[in-house]
This record gives structure tokens, sequence and C-alpha cells, in this order.
């Protein structure tokens, strides 16, 4: 009887498992995971953690209209906590693990070239949202932030006419790592372009998370007296904060030496007072202070949300360009997803050729359909006292990226790659 009984049991159990199992499997057949791959800690968390709060709120909403092919989206948030050996361990625990069919995520170049190898090695996608230094074009990667040609060519070429002050020297200014030093080597090809000797370049680097800037602004002031001059900031994180701060204490305003960022935006500026650092420069392809419908609606949607999920500082919450990027990416995958009908990595690949959106700048934006980048319009804004940008040029239109520069050598034959 005993045997009996411990059989029924058993079975009864046996039953009970395998109902569970197929519970689960019932309800991720329901369900598209999507990876999301930010930092929320770490020198990096002061840019990336909005992009994950950005991400998780165009999901919700997608989910509120129907999902996607059917189904709802399903986010898998990791963080690799600004650590960048990590990113490449969290990619694959996404991919392999969590079987999601698509990360949205990384900021630093040196994050995203550490997932690369993963993303190729398991053919899946990555969705790269930020400004970054080109010289790359990968199967796997959609790039929905700025090639150089879209953002930092553009921003000299505004410093060195007579609307930015007639530039004649430029101190090159940047966190240690690929992207400023790349971007850096294109700057310095393109000024020797337009005439501008070595002897006028200075380049200077510091480490992640670095908060002395006194020393680096003091060289600043002193280079400057040789003649006109503008800093390029490629300063990346929570080390703007210091660099700012140290600017308004050394009273070096931008009527005298004038600063463009590429890697501060609305986000960044929350943290400083903008007071002494106004008229200094920013150069992205979106502002929140863009006139346009459609941003009306993107400001109105984040700000709502901010509050609902009781985000930090959700009484202040800001939009920048990186959170548009983000949020384009998405549904754009989504609009490849349905036209492929499937997630397939191939499938969705060949469907994101083409692809259009309506972005908040208010210009659609087009998915080239060769080289996994945004058309995309290029701002110049100037930091006011309340933190937002003043736009002070812009182009007409969305522009063709150019992910391999003219300026480097050898890229003549990658062009229309």
């Amino acid at each position: 009887m005993k045997r009996r009984g411990f059989f029924k049991t058993a079975a009864i159990a046996g039953v009970m498992m395998a109902a569970g199992i197929v519970g689960q499997a019932a309800r991720a057949a329901d369900t598209i995971k999507v990876g999301i791959l930010h930092s929320l800690s770490g020198t990096m968390a002061i840019s990336e953690t909005t992009l994950k709060d950005t991400a998780l709120m165009a999901i919700e909403e997608i989910n509120a209209k129907g999902g996607v092919l059917g189904k709802k989206l399903e986010p898998v948030v990791v963080d690799p906590a600004s650590n960048w050996p990590l990113f490449a361990e969290k990619a694959r625990q996404l991919i392999s693990q969590d079987k999601v069919a698509v990360v949205f995520g990384c900021w630093t170049s040196v994050s995203r070239k550490s997932v690369l190898p993963v993303f190729k090695e398991l053919n899946s996608l990555l969705f790269y949202p930020v400004q970054y230094e080109g010289e790359e074009l990968e199967k796997n990667v959609f790039y929905t932030g700025a090639a150089p040609n879209q953002q930092a060519i553009p921003a000299v070429e505004y410093l060195m006419g007579t609307e930015g002050g007639g530039a004649k020297r430029f101190v090159l200014l940047g966190t240690d790592y690929v992207y400023p030093r790349t971007t850096n080597k294109i700057l310095r090809a393109f000024l020797h372009s337009k005439g501008i000797k070595d002897a006028d370049i200075d380049e200077v680097y510091t480490p992640f998370g670095h908060s002395d800037y006194q020393t680096i602004v003091a060289n600043i002031k002193k280079f400057s007296q040789g003649g006109k001059t503008a800093v390029i900031s490629t300063i990346n994180g929570d080390s703007n904060v210091p660099f700012y701060k140290e600017l308004g204490n050394a009273g070096l305003k931008a009527t005298d030496v004038p600063v463009v960022a590429f890697s501060v935006g609305e986000e960044e500026l929350r943290g400083v007072d903008t007071k002494p650092l106004v008229g200094h420069l920013a150069a992205w392809n979106y502002f929140e202070s863009v006139k346009a419908p459609e941003n009306d609606a993107f400001i109105k949607k984040w700000k709502a949300y901010s509050l609902n999920k009781k985000l930090p500082n959700a009484d202040k919450a800001v939009t920048n360009d990186p959170m548009e990027a983000t949020y384009v990416g998405i549904y754009m995958w989504k609009a490849a997803v349905e036209k492929a009908k499937s997630t397939d990595t191939d499938k969705v690949i060949a469907a994101m050729a083409g692809q259009t959106f309506k972005a908040p700048s208010g210009f659609t934006l087009t998915m080239d359909k060769t080289n996994h980048h945004l058309h995309k319009p290029v701002y110049i804004g100037e930091i006011k006292a309340d933190g937002q940008f003043n736009i002070v040029w812009k182009t007409k239109g969305p522009i063709r990226a150019q992910p391999w520069s003219p300026f480097i050598a050898g890229n003549e034959s990658k062009q229309n790659m």
C-alpha cells in the first residue's frame, strides 16, 4: 500500500511538474523577450540609466497597443555596471540564457567593442543609441546615434565659422578610450585639411571617473592666449560634472573659450549649476527644445512616465538625444519584425533596410539601405541658465551617415559599403 501511495504521489508530482513546464513554455510563447544592456551603476550610470527607462517606456507603449506579432514584449534588464568585460558576459547571458530576440544597449564605444564578438558569434542584434567615432560597420549592429559627419565635423566647422567665433586653435579634451581617441584622430585630420597646424592643436585625455580638472582648465586658459581657441569635449560619464564645475570656478566663459561637447545633454546638466556655463555648446541630433508636435508628445509622455514610475528627480525629468535614438530604434525594430513576420535575426536585418520613423526631432528618419546607420539632422545648441539648449544652428534636414570617415586614409573604397 505504501508503495502504491508512493507511486501515486510521484505521478501527481510528475503531472504537476509537467504542467508547470508547459505553463512556463506557454507564457514564453506569448511573449518576445527584449534585452536592455545599460550601466545602472558606476561612472556611466549618470547617462545610461535614463536609456533603460526610455526603453521600458517604449516597450510599455508597444504592449499597450497589442505588442509585436500579437505578443507582448518582455524586457530583461541587466546591469553591466560600467565594467567593459562584464558587458560581454551580460550580452551572452541575455542571448544564450534569457533567449532575447534583440538587445538595446551600450553607451561607450569600449562597451560596444566588448560585446561585438558575442553578437557576431551568436548572430544576434544590437541597437546602439549613442553618437560614436565611426570606423565600423557590423552586420549585427544598427547604429541609431550619430557618425562623426553627423555631429563632430559639423560642430568644428561651426566653431571655425563666423557664427561660431572663428576659432583658430583647438583643445581636444576627452576620456581615455576608443571613442575620443578615434574621433580626435578624425578631427585632427580634418583640421589639417583646413590649414590648422599641430602647434595649434592640444590633445588631452583623462581616465573614466576623473574629477580634478583644475590644472587642465588652467592649461586651456594659457593655451588660449595664443589665439582664438575652442575646446572639443569628448569627456564621457560623470567626469563631466567636475569639468563643468571647474570651468565655472575658473571663470572661463563661452565668450572667451567656447566648449562644444559631444556627450553632454540635458540629463548630464541636471547635476550642474549651469549659470556659469551659459553659451557653451553641445552638438546632437536632437534637443528637448526642438519645436515639433512629435517632440511635444514625446516630452509629455516621458514626464508622465517618470512621475508614474517615481523615477529619481521625476519632477525635473528631461529628454535628450540618446533617449530619442533609443526610442526610434525600438520602434524601427518593431516595424522590421512586423514586416519580416519573424524575430529571426537575418530576416529582421533585411527588413530594417529603408525603415522610416517620424521622430521627436520632427523629421522622418530613415535607416540607410546599406550601412545600418540612420539619416539624421544635426543641431548645435547653446547652454541656457535653466539647463536647456538654445538651438543656434541646424541642417535643413537629415544627412546620410559616413561610418568610414573620408579624412582617414584608406577609407575611400569603404564609403559606399
